[in-house]
């Protein structure tokens, strides 16, 4: 495994998208203010768990977004106080409160889609059909074979590493 290059090629594509990413490419060339990059990722996870009829509590953005409470806490509160966030309480438990996209975050979402598509489609300009989707279908299944050996917790020997408690 060490010596595939195809895995090494696939690492170095990932870290470039990852490098990317933090960089918040996308949201530089969107020109968006800047606060709101972290922004689109509360909106973005609030739409995955609707999409998949769960509710979204902070602590579930919280484990969405891979980071802690407080910071979570924190990026939903400016999703709220920009108006595109509203907390909701949850009617099966009144203890919990759940979030929800208002009208504002869904139009902003779906802005954003338009905006990520346009640069996707600029990226892959010169692929036909069967590539992009070919692409899609490897890409997807590459995403679902991360979080499998992430809740699998692979170490760095390959195996399931030991987990704690």
């Amino acid at each position: 495994m060490a010596g595939n290059p195809e895995l090494a090629a696939i690492e170095r594509a990932m870290v470039a998208i990852r490098r990317s990413q933090r960089r918040r490419s996308l949201a530089a060339l969107s020109g968006a203010d800047p606060v709101s990059g972290a922004v689109f990722d509360v909106l973005d996870v609030i739409e995955a768990a609707e999409a998949d009829g769960e509710p979204v509590t902070v602590g579930a953005a919280a484990a969405a977004l891979g980071v802690d409470q407080p910071r979570a806490s924190r990026l939903v509160a400016a999703a709220v106080e920009a108006g595109l966030v509203r907390r909701v309480a949850d009617q099966a438990d009144g203890r919990r409160t759940l979030l929800e996209r208002t009208a504002k975050g869904r139009e902003l979402t779906e802005r954003v889609h338009r905006f990520r598509r346009r640069v996707f489609a600029a990226a892959m300009e010169d692929w036909n059909d069967a590539e992009r989707a070919e692409f899609a279908r490897l890409l997807s299944r590459f995403v679902a074979g991360l979080e499998r050996a992430r809740r699998a917790g692979v170490s760095e020997a390959g195996t399931p590493a030991c987990r704690p408690g």
